[in-house]
């Protein structure tokens, strides 16, 4: 039976509600990265929740969906990226090799994107229940007159550094924008190697006819 017929089942809907759910929350963040913007927040806090559930369910998962399925070795990749240049390219129901790994890659920016965002936002004052707050003043510091204690609150923001996360959240949403980038291109140019329509293949989780 050939494996790429007509309404051959690969993607699940959960996948499929994750992908275009990650879509739409990151470009939402990023269309509204301005200071404290609370949309850009809770977009931030729906990327993360979509990151954690793509983790579990790269475990759980359906088969095309899981981590074993499309995770290779970096020989399989090599092996790959080298078939693209011949033609004997080897066709995959679910991701290749090297989309494989750039699922993770992405994953993991995300991750670290939207880790960078909370210790901002924390550091900025933030007083959403998942941002990483402050640490707390010293109780002895109770007794202080009030400019001690502004001049504590000071020193501990210095100390948490908040141009650092400012930094690192820029330069992760800028490495986000190049692996997009990659991705895009990536999409394009396997669908026109395999005269695919990957899109429509993520909307109705089924795989083209193989022509």
């Amino acid at each position: 039976m050939n494996i790429y017929q007509k309404n051959l089942e690969v993607w699940d809907i959960l996948i499929r509600i994750f992908h275009w759910s990650l879509v739409v929350s990151f470009i939402t963040a990023y269309l509204t990265r301005t200071e404290k913007n609370e949309i850009h927040i809770y977009a931030g806090y729906t990327v993360l929740g979509l990151i954690i559930f793509r983790v579990v369910w790269g475990f759980m998962g359906s088969r095309h969906a899981r981590f074993s399925n499309f995770v290779t070795s970096y020989s399989a990749v090599e092996r790959y990226v080298k078939s693209l240049f011949s033609k004997k390219t080897k066709r995959y129901v679910g991701h290749n090799p090297l989309g494989g790994w750039m699922v993770i890659a992405m994953l993991i920016t995300l991750f670290m994107l939207s880790y960078s965002g909370l210790k901002l936002y924390a550091v900025q004052g933030g007083e959403e229940p998942l941002a990483v707050q402050m640490p707390s003043i010293n109780p002895v510091a109770s007794a202080y007159a009030q400019d001690d204690i502004e001049q504590y609150l000071i020193k501990e923001k210095d100390e948490v550094g908040e141009d650092y996360w400012k930094e690192l959240h820029a330069r992760y949403t800028n490495l986000m924008l190049i692996l997009i980038a990659l991705h895009l291109v990536g999409v394009l140019a396997t669908t026109v190697l395999y005269k695919e329509n990957f899109v429509k293949e993520m909307l109705t989780g089924k795989k083209a006819r193989d022509k």
